[in-house]
């Protein structure tokens, strides 16, 4: 009998639709806005969230009908993720598929789904919504805190 948790023992292929959702950490930094400089192809993350992202939660306030509202929105499948460079180091999507264990404060570890915004690795706190700047201004509000949350966590561990 194998006692390991889903994660551990199987592919992101093999996963149910109900063990793929439970993935998703709910630290919204997916949901920021990035920027994708012409030139070099480079992805820079933003302070500021999708419209739908609800700030408090760090999830979709419209899920299922998400692209009613945000036809761009990009949806993780077992098929792109390893082709989505800009996931964050600590997603659960991308350490599964990169053949790592979740961190403690993920919920399916710590069995609670507030873990990952105290441990500090959410946007609950860090951005502002979409609604509330000029688009045009996006560029104003880089930031790399997306790309390093955890490394303080993961300096005090080494």
């Amino acid at each position: 009998m194998n006692d390991l948790p889903f994660w551990k023992s199987k592919t992101l292929a093999e996963m149910t639709v109900t063990e793929w959702e439970s993935l998703c950490d709910g630290c919204g930094l997916c949901c920021l806005n990035k920027i994708e400089e012409w030139d070099s192809g480079d992805i820079y993350f933003t302070s500021v969230s999708c419209k739908l992202l609800d700030g408090e939660s760090c999830r979709c306030s419209s899920y299922e009908n998400r692209w009613d509202f945000v036809p761009d929105c990009v949806q993780l499948t077992k098929e792109n993720v390893p082709d989505i460079a800009w996931l964050p180091p600590t997603c659960g999507y991308r350490l599964v598929n990169e053949g790592r264990d979740l961190y403690w404060w993920h919920p399916l570890v710590s069995g609670d789904p507030e873990t990952v915004h105290a441990a500090g690795i959410s946007a609950r706190g860090r951005a502002i919504n979409e609604n509330e700047i000029d688009l045009d201004d996006l560029e104003d509000y880089v930031v790399d805190w997306p790309l390093t949350v955890g490394e303080e966590k993961d300096d005090e561990d080494a």
